[in-house]
């Protein structure tokens, strides 16, 4: 690695390594039409600097490792490259500061911008920097090349940059970015403070001294991992070269998932068309919102990957529909927990209403945690969406949704004595836990991992995770095999199937264990009927009971899917029971 010295010669330069439901939903549909969130991911920035901001911080990028056997300028080219224009349309007395640091370095620079007094605050940001970074006047044996005087002349070269060959053309400046152990992040800011090459001594640029309005500086700079003059040589990747490390390779996953969706979309369209009902149609809603957000995003990225900044508003719209999706999702499986189309057909009003209550607020906290995390949360911190505390927010409130899931399945499963309904809810409920409970485990891991590696980490398992959640839904859903379990055909009553699963109860009540015939077939009730208690006595007829009366009795369809009891009180039909005064079904 090349280090800048006190002569011209030096023929590089070098960057030594040393967040009510529908009040955030109208409030970022707000933000997205007035122009989104602040963009502080784009790699290609450009915008103005007002000095009396005293502070700006431009972005936080990931570089990636340097090769061993990099060369500048060669095919094999693995730099770090910041590059851009930054110039005024006023003349400055004296010049303000573009700093490019490493983590190590900013931070200390950063937590002193905030003092009182301009001008101890810019001797405090800068006193450590002093011993470290190159200055032709003060300090010209340093190694690290760190910083620029601002703004540069138009037309012309920053007054810090020596070789025309050292800088990207069309540029006015370059940082070259070398860390051959590590990737690293590296901070990008301006500062309105520039040092005394007398005395060497750091001062804040008061600009009333020298005009009644602040100056403006206009920036264009670009940030990218690769030799922005090699594009075409074989080494340069289209899909890393605006990535900063941690999102390099989202785009290849985006693809993937695109893919994916674009197969599962028309196969489900085509099972509700032939099987329609609210389960199927409220999960081809899920999936047609979870398809459209993978598009949006998708399309974000590839033009990013072209340009480096991307479709801000096209990114929002795809994480809320992805949201969206999901929470739906949930719902699906809550619903089915509760046996809907699976033991009854119809939920009470009162389940209706406890189910909105507690899932409606978990939307909103969903959404609300997104928009914390992209106005809230500092970027120039290590932490994710979930070290945040409406993240835990939003984890223990999945938690509780698991915990209620379970519950509401072990009551379905508790009524239900169906084998095939039973393996298929256990089944279910297994596939459905994993789901509910891997994203709180995700995040708890999440925090031993390196920020350079998190975000992939999370949008990898997410991703996948849904995926993979959707492609069960689906084979379950699927016309074929749903008959089997579901009740999704209707009302009537189901034929010999149904009578089938209604044998296989545990409480029926069999001819070899109790006599319900008589030697001429017809039903032996008196026995039965000579209690004269007041309890009600509980009679449950197998199928081939059922069918061995022939024609003499109608068969009510019990909404149980034949697992209704048939209860006697007193002598009077209940329930479909059988009448004391005459052998029917109601």
């Amino acid at each position: 690695m090349q280090h800048k010295g006190s002569s011209s010669s030096s023929s590089v330069r070098t960057v030594s390594s040393g967040p009510s439901r529908w009040i955030a939903l109208t409030a970022v549909v707000w933000m997205v039409m007035l122009g989104g969130f602040p963009d502080a991911r784009a790699a290609h920035l450009t915008g103005k600097f007002e000095v009396d901001e005293f502070f700006l911080f431009l972005h936080k990028f990931g570089f990636q490792k340097t090769e061993k056997h990099s060369q500048k300028d060669t095919e094999w080219d693995t730099f770090g490259y910041i590059y851009g224009n930054i110039t005024s349309r006023v003349n400055f007395t004296v010049p303000v500061t573009l700093a490019v640091l490493d983590k190590r370095s900013f931070l200390e620079y950063y937590a002193n911008r905030n003092d009182y007094d301009r001008d101890v605050a810019c001797q405090r940001m800068f006193e450590k920097l002093d011993k470290i970074v190159y200055s032709r006047a003060c300090n010209p044996h340093a190694e690290a090349d760190y910083l620029r005087r601002i703004p540069c002349e138009k037309g012309k070269l920053c007054v810090d940059e020596d070789t025309r060959e050292n800088v990207v053309p069309g540029s006015q400046f370059t940082f070259v970015i070398s860390d051959p152990n590590v990737p690293r992040f590296w901070y990008v800011s301006m500062v309105a403070c520039y040092q005394n090459v007398t005395t060497c001594q750091w001062h804040h640029y008061d600009y009333r001294k020298y005009s009644a309005d602040p100056p403006a500086i206009d920036y264009d700079i670009t940030l990218v991992n690769g030799n922005p003059n090699r594009q075409t040589l074989s080494f340069f990747n289209p899909l890393l070269f605006h990535f900063s490390f941690d999102r390099q390779n989202t785009l290849e996953m985006y693809l993937i998932f695109f893919v994916v969706y674009l197969l599962m979309v028309p196969l489900q369209i085509y099972a509700v068309r032939l099987q329609k009902h609210p389960v199927t149609r409220l999960f081809t809603v899920s999936l047609v919102l979870e398809f459209v957000s993978v598009c949006l995003l998708l399309t974000h990225t590839i033009r990013y990957a072209m340009n480096g900044v991307g479709d801000e508003k096209l990114a929002i719209m795809g994480d809320i529909f992805d949201i969206f999706s999901r929470t739906s999702f949930m719902l699906i499986l809550l619903l089915l927990a509760k046996g809907w189309a699976v033991t009854r057909l119809q939920i009470s009003v009162s389940s209706w209403i406890l189910l909105m209550v507690i899932w409606i607020p978990y939307c909103a906290i969903h959404v609300l945690l997104y928009i914390w995390n992209r106005t809230e949360v500092d970027i120039i911190s290590d932490i994710d969406e979930y070290q945040t505390w409406p993240g835990w927010l939003v984890l223990a409130c999945r938690s509780t949704m698991m915990l209620w899931f379970l519950w509401e399945l072990r009551t379905t499963m508790k009524y239900e004595h169906s084998s095939q309904k039973l393996d298929f809810l256990l089944h279910f409920g297994a596939s459905s836990l994993v789901w509910f409970i891997y994203l709180p485990i995700v995040a708890i891991i999440a925090v031993n991992v390196s920020p350079l590696w998190r975000y992939k980490l999370l949008l990898g398992i997410t991703n996948s995770a849904d995926c993979l959640a959707y492609c069960v839904m689906m084979g379950l859903l699927w016309p074929n095999r749903a008959g089997q379990y579901l009740l999704l055909t209707g009302t009537n009553f189901g034929g010999m199937d149904e009578l089938d699963e209604f044998n296989e109860a545990p409480h029926i009540v069999h001819r070899d264990s109790d006599t319900l015939h008589s030697s001429n077939g017809d039903l032996a009730v008196d026995d039965y009927l000579d209690n004269e208690d007041d309890e009600i006595e509980t009679l449950v007829l197998s199928t081939d009971d059922l069918l061995h009366t022939g024609n003499s009795y109608s068969v009510g369809s019990g909404s149980g899917g034949g697992s209704k009891p048939l209860t006697l009180h007193n002598g009077s039909a209940m329930n479909g029971g059988i009448g004391k005064g005459g052998r029917s079904f109601d």
